[in-house]
């Protein structure tokens, strides 16, 4: 069982709307991968204050303020990423393998002068990859609860709200296009998965008993992050810039679920989601070298929310097999059922469109070199994720989503140190370690509003990640190319749905032990003119 302070009584009064988005695609669209240029990967993204790669443009724009040359460079890479579930002895495993253009970028620098206070006027751009949702999962095992449980009670949400099934059902009136029915509802009335009972209050009950369960989920896409940059250069001194962000979000996840219920009782539900969009943010940070005689480097960068409008587009599907007795003859018979809402809608899918803002972000940073063979860099960054909100394109806060951002999540701490031995002066190796902390409570639970558009109940509570990463490069005279490998791990606690009770409590079927991991290997070009 889990506890949480919920607000079931505000899930009852918001009807406006349908929903569709949840705190936890909204926590999977603001966190970002380690990645960038080789350089910047294979030092953990400890650079914020050292400055001096394309990478930094989107942690302390400051760092393109430590150019004296103008810099282009590309980026390819390889990933291999792993997904390993374990749920009592049952264990699975996904795997999938994806090639990567990560990164491309560009710095004009321009040279002012030795004698006047502003050295260099640089401007940058600088195209990567933010975040990628590749992932394949898959589970199965035997539950003491069932999902036609969760179906039941957001039928009852919906009664409690002034819209009832079986009417819908007496009157033919489709359920899919109303604004206070939720699809999850719906679909398993249809599939006849609950009945209805004597209870005035709650008169709907479900049918699942001890049912054994078996899951797959799909999803692709990714962010892209599109920064320009302007940086100055004060007396080689203090370094100023300011970065403007550009986002495009592309995230699709395929998801199905299926029960069966004994007694020759089954059931599948499955759903084809996408969220699409694009969002700007400015950053602003600076350099200060405060010893004119010390290498030493401080670094503070400060982030805005991400502004993000999204559209949320869906369809939903269910087939059941029930059995069933005849109560005049007693004869056994057994019904197949499917709905699709993708055709009971004239062939389409629903929208929902919805505005997202993230937290504010926090960095701090601190460099120093050693000669000219070695350089030590190490950051600190905060976002806290209880303080993302989400709008109405109204303009109008989505009261209940924002709300389950302050039960569910916290603030997340990254840290990033890295350092980078020159051998020679033409070969340096590099070495990084980036960990961040998790941005869910252990008593998280995705709930789902009575009318929400939602079937994939599932949800993933995920630990701390960590980064390790090591990379050599090369430099010549102008051209460069840079080797990097980072292996990310990340533990979560999964679970298909959360079935609310009383006093704020949710019940949850066992925990699925779930470990994510990747490895990258990334390869930069670039040459300085």
């Amino acid at each position: 069982m889990k506890k949480k302070s919920t607000i079931m009584a505000l899930a009852v009064l918001v009807a406006t709307s349908v929903s569709a988005q949840t705190v936890y695609d909204a926590a999977n669209i603001i966190s970002k991968d380690l990645n960038g240029t080789a350089r910047f990967v294979g030092m953990g993204g400890a650079m914020g204050a050292l400055g001096g790669d394309i990478s930094t443009i989107g942690t302390n724009p400051a760092g393109i303020g430590i150019y004296r040359s103008n810099d282009a460079m590309v980026s390819f890479g390889f990933s291999s990423m792993g997904v390993e579930s374990k749920l009592g002895s049952n264990t699975f495993n996904s795997d999938k393998n994806r090639w990567n253009f990560d990164n491309a970028g560009f710095v004009f620098s321009t040279k002012l002068g030795n004698v006047t206070t502003l050295r260099y006027v640089n401007f940058g751009f600088n195209y990567h990859k933010a975040k990628s949702f590749n992932r394949t999962m898959t589970m199965g095992g035997q539950y003491s609860l069932s999902q036609t449980d969760l179906m039941a009670s957001q039928a009852n949400q919906m009664y409690g709200a002034g819209m009832d099934l079986h009417q819908l059902t007496e009157n033919n009136i489709l359920p899919y296009d109303q604004d206070r029915v939720g699809w999850l509802g719906a679909l398993g009335w249809d599939a006849r998965l609950f009945e209805t009972d004597d209870d005035p209050n709650n008169p709907y009950y479900s049918l699942g008993i001890s049912p054994y369960a078996t899951y797959k989920s799909v999803e692709r896409g990714g962010v892209d992050q599109y920064d320009f940059n302007i940086a100055f250069n004060f007396n080689d001194r203090f370094y100023f810039g300011v970065t403007i962000g550009a986002y495009d979000v592309n995230y699709r996840k395929s998801y199905f679920y299926g029960e069966d219920m004994k007694e020759g009782n089954d059931y599948s539900i499955s759903s084809e989601n996408r969220i699409n969009g694009a969002g700007w943010d400015a950053k602003f940070g600076f350099i200060l070298r405060p010893m004119e005689d010390s290498p030493l480097r401080l670094g503070l960068a400060i982030h805005t929310p991400t502004f993000y409008k999204l559209t949320y587009t869906t369809r939903a599907a269910i087939q059941s097999n029930i059995w069933y007795v005849n109560n005049e003859t007693g004869e056994e018979f057994q019904e197949h059922l499917s709905y699709d809402t993708y055709y009971e809608l004239n062939d389409k899918d629903m929208k929902s469109e919805f505005e997202l803002r993230t937290p504010w972000t926090y960095n701090l940073s601190i460099g120093y070199t050693v000669g000219s063979n070695l350089a030590l860099g190490a950051e600190y960054e905060y976002q806290d994720y209880s303080k993302m909100a989400f709008y109405y394109p109204e303009g109008d806060k989505m009261e209940y989503e924002s709300e389950e951002a302050k039960i569910n999540n916290k603030g997340v701490s990254t840290f990033r140190i890295g350092a980078e031995y020159k051998v020679i002066p033409e070969f340096a190796l590099r070495l990084g370690y980036n960990y961040s902390s998790a941005a869910f409570k252990n008593d998280a639970v995705k709930t789902l509003p009575y009318n929400s558009l939602n079937v994939d109940t599932d949800f993933a509570n995920t630990k701390s990640l960590s980064n390790y990463t090591l990379g050599i490069g090369y430099r010549g005279s102008s051209f460069y190319a840079d080797l990097a490998y980072k292996y990310s791990t990340q533990k979560a606690d999964f679970y298909p749905f959360a079935l609310p009770g009383n006093n704020g409590n949710y019940d949850v079927p066992a925990v699925t032990k779930v470990t994510n991991s990747r490895s990258q290997v990334l390869f930069t070009l670039g040459m300085r003119f």
